[in-house]
């Protein structure tokens, strides 16, 4: 039962919602850290991790009580399936009148692609590659694939995504095939043979930019070779602040604004590989949670 509204709340009715599959299935599969627990809460997450747990934060629903500016109006929000909730206001994005509410469900994703573009400070005119084409790093490579001069490559272990890169601009590339002499690799594989390739990718002084989040595994990193005689880099970024480089003009949910503005093009539907009831997610979540499942987004309709 939900609470009664109060002042400055919002009672919101879910239209749809998306689950992240990377942090999602390692929450399924008891896979966080100790250490991370905390860190790991997800916005309006109920319960504590390990389990039992409401979990998620890709909602988007319209507002049927609470502010007049809000009333009857599609939001966006970070909280978990569930069919309808009462949350402050000030944690609802309206949603452009440019972005569907199907299409919205990938605003945490992109919010991590323009965290990580953030990081990352790509320069006009440079050669990258983007190794895994799951939603993130489509989303990143899709964002690259906007910067001048840019020569952007995505590269996967399936030869299928090549459809998908071309819908998003991009060139792709099987890693046996990817360019060498990158400027800048984006890792998002959640893979130890994934970061291999990106390392391997690399120009000398050239960085790789980590995305993946490996939950309890442990991960070898290529630092032996020729890793300090050819300066290679190794940076991280994690969409649980904003980068440096914005934070003092960006607060999250400014951050999460511009996310949301950025899924105006129709071609980022690709993205959405499989939809269905929130009855069903029980069963799809441990699909999901297969080594050899490969769907992208899943989108829950309600």
């Amino acid at each position: 039962m939900l609470p009664a509204l109060r002042e400055g709340e919002a009672l919101v009715r879910a239209l749809y919602s998306g689950v992240s599959r990377g942090t999602e299935t390692l929450v399924y599969r008891h896979e966080v850290p100790a250490s991370e627990l905390r860190r790991m809460r997800a916005p309006h997450q109920q319960g504590t991790l390990p389990e039992p747990v409401k979990y998620g934060y890709a909602s988007v629903g319209r507002v049927l009580e609470g502010p007049a500016a809000l009333r009857e109006r599609e939001v966006f929000c970070l909280y978990p399936h569930q069919s309808e909730y009462v949350v402050d206001a000030n944690a609802l994005c309206l949603l452009p009148s440019d972005v569907p509410a199907a299409r919205a469900v990938l605003a945490a994703n992109m919010e991590t692609a323009v965290n990580a573009l953030w990081d990352a400070a790509p320069l006009v005119g440079q050669r990258v590659a983007v190794v895994g084409a799951g939603v993130v790093g489509c989303l990143v490579a899709y964002l690259l694939g906007k910067f001048p001069g840019a020569e952007v490559t995505l590269v996967d272990l399936h030869g299928d995504r090549a459809a998908l890169a071309a819908k998003l601009g991009v060139a792709f590339a099987l890693p046996a095939d990817a360019p060498p002499e990158r400027d800048l690799v984006v890792h998002a594989s959640g893979s130890a043979a994934g970061l291999g390739t990106a390392f391997s990718l690399l120009r000398d002084e050239g960085t790789v930019l980590e995305l993946s989040w490996y939950g309890v595994q442990s991960v070898a990193l290529p630092l032996g070779e020729a890793f300090h005689a050819r300066r290679l880099q190794l940076r991280s970024s994690q969409v649980g602040q904003v980068a440096p480089a914005m934070a003092a003009r960006f607060t999250r949910q400014q951050r999460l604004a511009l996310a949301l503005s950025l899924l105006c093009d129709p071609v980022l539907d690709a993205l959405i590989s499989s939809e269905g009831s929130l009855e069903e997610l029980p069963a799809v979540m441990a699909e999901l949670s297969r080594p050899d499942c490969r769907s992208l987004c899943h989108r829950v309709r309600y």
